[in-house]
């Protein structure tokens, strides 16, 4: 029912999985990933405690093909079962059980697998696994590349419903809600893989605005001014993106080209006026109250 790629990368050892199908909600059930330890996806017909397990057996030091060979195993029902895993060391393993619905398969390469089942075309793990290995960037934009590449191929033989990335860093810091560096889901979307793809970039945007939270917390102006200036870049209409920049902007003493960019927002919500009239009292926004007020005033 399922088309997904597991991988490390080993520059940076990050771990993650990807994943697309014709199912509800597949991002709680097919990946799983953690930061040192590893990454699995188990789908088909699915038993998600493939996932916790896999990881526990990959914790204790078991490889991925060690752990997957035991959880095979020891399940009656693998032979309608998808798993892969791929550990810290970058060992990969996978299963395509006989009984899984075709088209079903999967590709091992270095460090990655990509699996599919319930497929229109027995070329979609290949297709799969040569986007992944032909692209750059990010693991994160290597991952996406093999879901396009599967949907080139013809996806999912029943069509498109829900979508899924999540990808762990490659040391465990003990702070899981920084060791996982991108975990996003489309439960139910008529073209999920688009939408996966915008959720990933205002992701992006947002990472860079807790950097500028960060930066104006440390009173580093400049800094701020960088990590919002960036954030715009990959969600060049948001209006909370927007908002913040125009603070920046006057901390900076560029009254006039945050007066410009308030007055877009407050065409669309005037409550951002009052939002900016309330920073001062919790120290966000030290300036002289005629320049808040003019900041503030409805456009003309």
């Amino acid at each position: 029912m399922t088309y997904s790629i597991v991988a490390r990368e080993p520059a940076t050892g990050q771990l993650g999985v990807a994943v697309q199908s014709h199912w509800f909600s597949v991002g709680p059930i097919v990946p799983w990933a953690e930061a040192g330890v590893g990454a699995v996806a188990t789908q088909a017909l699915v038993d998600p405690a493939y996932g916790p397990r896999g990881l526990e057996l990959m914790r204790a030091g078991t490889s991925a093909p060690d752990a997957l060979a035991k959880l095979v195993a020891e399940d009656e029902s693998a032979d309608v079962r998808q798993v892969a895993m791929a550990d810290a060391a970058g060992n990969v393993a996978a299963h395509t059980g006989d009984n899984c619905i075709a088209a079903a398969g999967h590709r091992i390469g270095g460090s990655f697998s990509a699996q599919a089942n319930m497929t229109l075309r027995d070329t979609v793990w290949d297709a799969m696994a040569s986007a992944f290995e032909e692209s750059d960037g990010e693991l994160t934009d290597r991952l996406l590349a093999a879901l396009d590449a599967a949907e080139v191929e013809g996806g999912d033989i029943r069509g498109r419903q829900s979508a899924a990335i999540l990808v762990a860093a490659g040391k465990n810091t003990g702070k899981p809600w920084e060791d996982r560096l991108v975990d996003l889901r489309v439960e139910d979307h008529a073209d999920p893989l688009p939408e996966l793809r915008r959720l990933v970039a205002l992701h992006r945007a947002y990472v860079h605005m807790d950097r500028f939270d960060q930066a104006q917390e440390a009173g580093d102006d400049v800094a701020a001014w960088v990590e919002v200036t960036q954030a715009e870049r990959f969600a060049p209409d948001n209006q909370e993106i927007a908002f913040w920049k125009a603070q920046a902007l006057t901390l900076a003493g560029r009254e006039d080209e945050a007066r410009e960019i308030l007055a877009r927002l407050y065409r669309r919500n005037p409550d951002w006026a009052e939002l900016l009239r309330r920073l001062p009292a919790a120290g966000l926004f030290d300036v002289d109250p005629d320049l808040l007020e003019r900041l503030a005033a409805p456009p003309g």
